[in-house]
């Protein structure tokens, strides 16, 4: 997921999720038919995390427009990159062709609300993972965290301050704090550990070309090896 996604509001009730998931599908295929390239260069956060470590196996939660996938692989990783919109896992697997990587990424489309990807990871990344929209987000995150093989990592980095681009410029929103993120997972520290938990800022460079200070919230958990 992009960066200009924002907190969503919880499910309330299972017999909702149903509706909530078809307006998710929509919501995210409008999304990606007008926006084509915001999204299409790497996170920062997850270039400098995975720089130093031996390429392996790495899973892209909502891919987006594919920039962190297409750097993973540009990189020597072989990156499995899922999507709630077809329009964005079709277009990530065009650049991935184009771009000559096409045999070390594959895309599919998940709604992570209701499955998700098969495999084990030495990586999982989820950047900006937020949505408008009802989804049990620590729930997905439990689920990628135990995706991961043993010394495997589990990266999330969240939105800690509003950007002036946002379309959201709600003054009372919350970002959750990696603390309360790490709360939210609820991992068996004896299985799994935290290895970062900060929110550092950053310069960020919006859809336009438009600068910010930004606050990144973020989140390293590692598998016990």
């Amino acid at each position: 997921m992009d960066s200009t996604r924002r907190r969503r509001p919880t499910a309330d009730a299972a017999g909702d999720q149903g509706a909530a998931d078809e307006d998710a599908v929509l919501f995210w295929e409008r999304h990606y038919r007008t926006q084509r390239a915001w999204g299409a260069r790497v996170n920062a956060l997850l270039a400098e995390t995975a720089t130093p470590l031996h390429p392996g196996t790495a899973l892209d939660l909502g891919c987006g427009a594919g920039g962190d996938a297409i750097w993973l692989a540009q990189h020597g990783w072989h990156v499995t990159a899922v999507d709630i919109s077809t329009t964005a896992v079709e277009r990530v697997r065009e650049r991935a062709r184009d771009l000559g990587v096409a045999d070390r990424v594959l895309t599919t489309q998940h709604d992570l609300a209701g499955s998700f990807p098969a495999g084990q990871f030495d990586l999982v990344s989820a950047q900006y993972f937020h949505t408008p929209l009802p989804l049990l987000r620590g729930r997905v995150l439990r689920t990628a965290a135990r995706a991961l093989r043993p010394g495997g990592l589990l990266l999330v980095v969240d939105h800690g301050s509003t950007a002036p681009w946002s379309w959201n410029q709600d003054p009372d929103i919350h970002y959750p704090t990696p603390t309360e993120t790490a709360a939210e997972l609820d991992l068996d520290p004896a299985r799994w550990s935290v290895l970062r938990a900060d929110m550092p800022r950053r310069r960020a460079t919006g859809p336009t070309g438009e600068t910010a200070t930004v606050i990144d919230n973020v989140l390293l958990v590692q598998r016990a090896a």
